[in-house]
């Protein structure tokens, strides 16, 4: 019965989850729709388990080498979930600041430095 239990909060969690990543896309003040490529990392990273599960043979209890280059795989993938969408918020800030001219960046330099 534990087993049913932790499986009902991880679907819950995950449905909650998901609900907030379409609503945050969905904000008027922030009208940004990248975030949404996280859901291609959330299909991704089942697969090379899953791949790994069904072409090795688990009657042995050693450590098989398929089964962990699967699960460094996957790993990668949660990774890049999470990175990705700090990448494109670093290149949102990067693409304004290209936007100001050349007397904006080195007064900004100049007040960064003379502030610290």
């Amino acid at each position: 019965m534990a087993g049913i239990k932790a499986l009902i909060s991880l679907s819950f969690g995950g449905a909650v989850g998901l609900m907030f990543l379409m609503l945050g896309c969905a904000l008027p003040q922030y009208n940004q729709y990248w975030p949404l490529f996280v859901l291609f990392f959330y299909i991704l990273s089942p697969i090379p388990y899953c791949i790994a599960r069904r072409l090795v043979d688990d009657t042995d209890a050693t450590s098989n080498a398929c089964k962990e280059l699967a699960i460094f795989l996957t790993t990668g993938i949660v990774v890049s979930a999470f990175g990705l969408p700090i990448v494109f918020a670093r290149a949102e800030l990067k693409n304004q600041y290209r936007n100001r001219s050349m007397a904006e960046h080195f007064d900004y330099q100049w007040l960064h430095v003379v502030t610290e």
